[in-house]
């Protein structure tokens, strides 16, 4: 069996494994934030559970929100837990019905 490599996941022909880290690394440079202050896994994990939890669109925004917080000062894992908080208390819908 053959399979071909999607050409995103190839950098001059070898195989991009940690193509998160390198997007991660590239925007912050583009940005001017230090790499060393993202907290990468918090802030998916929010996205993730705001998908879950709220609507798959709740997930951009509700990272964009922790990250604004962050700007302003909240330290970021109490922006997270605040935020995990409000998700834990919003109204649940079984979109199956």
């Amino acid at each position: 069996m053959q399979y071909t490599v999607c050409k995103a996941f190839v950098n001059g022909g070898r195989l991009r494994v940690n193509l998160l880290g390198e997007w991660t690394a590239a925007a912050c440079a583009e940005l001017g934030v230090d790499a060393e202050d993202v907290d990468r896994a918090t802030v998916l994990a929010i996205a993730r559970d705001s998908a879950r939890s709220v609507a798959r669109p709740a997930a951009p925004l509700t990272a964009y929100l922790l990250g604004v917080a962050v700007g302003r000062g909240v330290p970021v894992k109490e922006a997270a837990d605040r935020l995990a908080k409000l998700m834990a208390s919003w109204p649940r819908i079984d979109w199956r019905d």
